[in-house]
């Protein structure tokens, strides 16, 4: 059973920076695609950003240019760097890993990204 912890969540002024960070257990990390994901208060959990296994990335429109994905694969670890936040990031963010589009693992108990001045 894989289970996946995130961290690195805070409280943080509008334009401020965070990096998050997802350990994940288990075999296989690797050959995986691993996306963030981000559910605010009374929305849906949307997708932020990709990385597939060969490192190429996609990015939700909201954070273009702002937010950058990297992993580490010796250590099962996948990161997202958050730049010129804003108060609409503000949610609960996850990892997961990714196939076809679809989620395959548990959901962790993400952690909390509150942008605020």
């Amino acid at each position: 059973q894989v289970q996946l912890v995130e961290s690195g969540g805070g409280l943080v002024q509008p334009g401020g920076s965070l990096r998050l960070s997802c350990a994940a257990s288990g075999r296989h990390f690797s050959i995986y695609a691993m996306g963030w994901y981000r559910q605010a208060p009374g929305k849906q959990r949307e997708l932020v950003a990709t990385m597939s296994n060969s490192g190429s990335t996609n990015y939700g429109d909201s954070v273009k240019g702002r937010f950058l994905i990297s992993r580490d694969n010796a250590k099962k670890m996948v990161y997202l760097q958050m730049n010129s936040l804003k108060p609409e990031d503000t949610a609960v963010y996850y990892c997961n890993a990714v196939v076809s589009g679809a989620t395959i693992w548990p959901w962790g108990q993400g952690t909390q990204v509150t942008v605020s001045s």
